[in-house]
């Protein structure tokens, strides 16, 4: 059996008013990403924040002191998100070339093994928001946006890691993907939900609905199991024994959860061993990843 790669996702666009544990400023980031390297992370995915007003801000010079601090300390691969807010008096995130910007500058400086091109547009509608009448958001990522970020990718080397709400999204990331022929076969993250009305709950039919698209679609992709605003551990036992690999952290939790990003880790590690995973190195991902074109 394959070595099952496992990421910490540490924070994501909540806010701590959300998601009161997660690392904010830099160095709070930095240490929740060694820690969960020592626990069996191998892959970091970071939001960067403004320790100021306490939200998202995608800026490529936090970005490459979060990188280059976990790097100074642990041997894993760290990359970036993509904005995702709704536009202020919208519903509707934005689009456009400002979103890539980070990247394109974090990849300039050789920072990046890999970027992330989420393929498709999804309605961010959680179930307790409905019941209280609140609107939710779309979360727009339109052709445009997903070829440039392809593109980008292609242009530097990067793998890219392509979060799949719904089964469409491989369909379109496989098509786009490509027209990009230098382009380093796309990492599909399947994102299950409860709190969320997208995709699948995380259960295992929903898994199989998924292999068996990108089985069509993509064969031989490299995929992983990951969420938001839900637990993953039901589907890390199915998702090792099929050759997936796993992704747990804060950013995927339900809202107010009183766990760390070090606890969830540690957890996720344990699972993975007990379904009889054996967890990867950042060396062991690279070595697979180049057996993959």
């Amino acid at each position: 059996m394959a070595k099952t790669w496992l990421e910490a996702a540490l924070s994501g666009p909540w806010t701590r008013k959300n998601q009161p544990r997660i690392p904010i400023t830099v160095e709070e980031i930095v240490a929740d990403g060694i820690a969960a390297a020592h626990e069996g992370a191998a892959i970091i995915h970071v939001h960067p924040y403004d320790p100021e007003t306490g939200r998202q801000k995608d800026d490529a010079d936090i970005y490459a002191r979060i990188i280059e601090g976990i790097r100074a300390k642990v041997d894993v691969i760290v990359y970036p998100t993509l904005p995702s807010d709704a536009m202020p008096g919208s519903e509707l995130s934005g689009t456009g070339s400002w979103r890539n910007a980070p990247v394109v500058e974090l990849a300039r400086r050789r920072l990046l093994e890999w970027s992330l091109v989420d393929p498709g547009s999804v309605n961010l509608c959680g179930y307790d928001e409905i019941a209280r009448d609140k609107i939710g958001q779309v979360y727009l990522n339109v052709e445009t946006d997903i070829r440039e970020g392809f593109a980008i990718a292609e242009a530097n080397g990067l793998r890219t890691s392509c979060a799949i709400y719904e089964p469409g999204f491989v369909r379109l990331g496989a098509a786009l993907a490509a027209r990009y022929p230098k382009l380093r076969s796309p990492i599909y993250r399947f994102m299950f939900s409860d709190g969320y009305t997208f995709g699948f709950p995380p259960k295992p039919y929903g898994l199989d609905a998924y292999l068996a698209t990108l089985g069509d679609f993509a064969p031989g992709a490299a995929w992983m199991v990951a969420g938001l605003r839900t637990d993953i551990t039901p589907l890390i036992g199915h998702a090792v024994a099929h050759g997936g690999h796993v992704r747990v952290g804060l950013e995927d939790l339900p809202y107010q959860s009183d766990r760390s990003n070090t606890e969830l880790v540690a957890a996720g590690a344990k699972a993975i061993l007990r379904a009889g995973g054996t967890l990867a190195t950042a060396q062991d991902i690279r070595a697979a990843l180049a057996g993959i074109p």
